[in-house]
């Protein structure tokens, strides 16, 4: 079905769907799963410890013997240890986000690594396509976690435009209607976060997927932005905290030290009032904890469904 799209060439996998690279979520467990079921799992290096995060890449291998990948943020204190381990390991496929890919792209592309950065304007996915990147994930900020201020609808067309490279569009996409809007607008495959937190797969705590499955539209709110790095999170206690002090004017290390930790309380802990529950837009969306696979074969039977029917349309 996907023999002549460009993003399943390149990675060798039977669908256009990646999995988002998140921070405390996406593990080997998570990966394997996503990648068994036709997909690109990932694992999220973030600001793992590098004994950890290699037992991570080793566990995965016994549990997928299909392409998976790694995401590095470039910005993380870890990021060295990640990008030797990524060398070590001859990873397949790596995804980047929080910053310029040059020294990764340098070290990892004349070993056959397939490198995708993250990217947040036109002016990024330009700058990148000239160091040599292998293809482009352009996130809008309808995202979880970490976000730029493009929405999707007008940041995947104009990176279309602008790159010769292979585009996957990310940001508020969590079903087959997301994914056939994505394809319209000039991509080529999609990567999915907030719909694989819901995976069974997935080791988040059981409260933070349910608190996914419960969101409205309304349910996510943006904070950060007077450090100058918004982030995406559904409203709680925590979140209302965070925006009173930011109003009041806040100096970052006040800012900081309230979010230290946060993620993996959210995470781990399950504290759905004190923790930050990344989670993107497309949070109403997603009605149910599935399989991974189960998600994968749902979206692109819907975004196939979805197609045919404007093919049919348009005669």
């Amino acid at each position: 079905m996907f023999e002549q799209n460009p993003v399943t060439n390149l990675l060798k996998i039977k669908y256009p769907i990646i999995q988002g690279g998140m921070a405390w979520v996406a593990d080997a467990d998570l990966a394997a799963a996503v990648s068994n079921g036709g997909g690109l799992g990932i694992i999220a290096a973030a600001n793992m410890p590098a004994d950890l995060l290699e037992q991570q890449l080793i566990k995965i291998r016994t549990l997928t013997d299909k392409p998976f990948g790694l995401n590095i943020m470039l910005l993380s204190p870890t990021a060295d240890d990640a990008l030797e381990l990524a060398d070590k390991h001859s990873l397949p496929e790596m995804t980047t986000g929080a910053g310029m890919p040059g020294k990764v792209l340098d070290k990892l592309k004349p070993l056959g690594t397939t490198v995708i950065p993250v990217v947040a304007s036109v002016s990024h996915a330009e700058r990148i396509a000239k160091q040599g990147a292998d293809a482009v994930i352009a996130e809008g900020m309808e995202a979880g976690g970490h976000i730029g201020e493009i929405t999707t609808m007008n940041l995947v067309p104009q990176i279309a435009d602008a790159v010769n490279l292979p585009v996957i569009a990310a940001g508020g996409i969590a079903d087959g209607r997301g994914a056939a809007a994505a394809f319209v607008l000039g991509a080529t495959g999609v990567q999915m976060g907030t719909r694989f937190v819901c995976a069974e797969e997935c080791n988040v705590h059981i409260n933070y997927k349910q608190k996914i499955v419960k969101a409205n539209d309304r349910a996510t709110a943006v904070t950060g932005r007077s450090l100058g790095h918004p982030v995406r999170a559904i409203k709680n206690k925590f979140i209302k905290q965070y925006e009173e002090l930011e109003k009041r004017g806040a100096s970052a290390e006040e800012l900081e030290a309230l979010g230290a930790g946060k993620l993996r309380l959210a995470v781990v802990e399950g504290d759905t009032e004190m923790g930050s529950l990344m989670a993107g837009q497309s949070a109403g969306l997603v009605h149910a904890i599935e399989p991974a696979a189960v998600i994968i074969e749902s979206v692109i039977s819907q975004m196939n469904n979805i197609l045919s029917e404007m093919a049919r349309y348009n005669r």
